[in-house]
């Protein structure tokens, strides 16, 4: 006879055999819970106000489950925050040199084309350096020279004046300074990003500094590299660090921020002019011409 056929015919089945002596204490001892462990009911709980749920012990907030997920939260928050801060000094390390690289080969086309204009004849006389040309609007940012550091094997288009705005993507010129070449002191302020004055702390005395304009080369050798405070700005006097003294020489005055990443301090290099020479004799020897 089947066993269904037995359930069916109202017959009770015959009871398993009962387990091996211990045994029943072996799993009776096993069910106990373990140190750490909870034994939670698996019905709900009637209480006053209704049936309690059989999760709500595990699931009740705590005082030690709030300050895990407010650390957690924090955790996230602060790596968050860290992400972003990499994201933005990657930013400024490489995406800004991009940037400015593709500012810089647009100002050394137009001061080309402007130097070429001046010099043709045939060419009418082209919108001052700073101006727009239109009559209107703001005002163009324009080259007037360039500036090679061989040491770096670098170079950039100068711009006319200091302000954020002007040198944001090229060194600038401090307006009440010397012109390339002439006696003073010929001032160019950068900012420490890669694209312009990051490594100019390696540029030591004895190094060539060279300018180019439409005309001529001048070439100038480093004769001091230092540090100074923000309010010396007696380091662009016409004789450097000498203010109210008439110059008698052509000197070159690079300034950046200083350390990399701040800007409390001033990294200064002073340079002066060894020689002039014609465009028309080609590139000067210290470029490799």
């Amino acid at each position: 006879m089947s066993p269904d056929m037995t359930t069916v015919m109202g017959a009770v089945p015959p009871a398993p055999p009962a387990p091996p002596e211990g045994q029943a204490a072996a799993d009776a001892e096993a069910q106990k819970p373990r140190r750490g462990e909870r034994v939670v009911r698996l019905r709900p709980e009637q209480t006053r106000k209704g049936y309690k749920s059989v999760y709500s012990e595990l699931t009740r907030p705590t005082l030690g489950s709030r300050i895990r997920g407010g650390v957690r939260v924090t955790g996230e928050l602060m790596i968050t925050f860290g992400l972003i801060v990499l994201l933005f000094a990657a930013y400024e390390v490489w995406g800004v040199g991009v940037i400015q690289s593709g500012k810089q080969d647009a100002l050394a086309g137009a001061l080309e084309q402007q130097w070429a204009d001046e010099t043709d004849p045939t060419v009418g006389p082209t919108a001052p350096a700073g101006s727009s040309g239109l009559g209107s609007g703001p005002p163009k940012i324009v080259g007037i020279a360039k500036l090679y550091i061989p040491r770096l094997d670098m170079e950039w288009v100068v711009v006319e004046g200091v302000r954020q705005q002007d040198i944001r993507y090229a060194p600038g010129h401090y307006p009440d300074t010397a012109k390339p070449g002439k006696v003073g002191n010929f001032s160019v302020a950068g900012h420490r990003n890669r694209a312009t004055f990051w490594r100019l702390d390696e540029v030591k005395p004895g190094a060539s500094v060279i300018v180019e304009d439409k005309k001529n080369w001048y070439v100038y050798r480093v004769v001091q590299n230092h540090i100074v405070k923000p309010t010396q700005v007696e380091v662009v006097a016409p004789v450097p660090n000498e203010p109210g003294v008439r110059p008698t020489k052509a000197m070159l005055t690079l300034t950046t921020c200083n350390p990399k990443f701040d800007n409390y301090q001033r990294l200064i290099v002073h340079a002066e002019l060894i020689r002039t020479q014609a465009k028309s004799a080609g590139r000067p020897a210290e470029l490799g011409g």
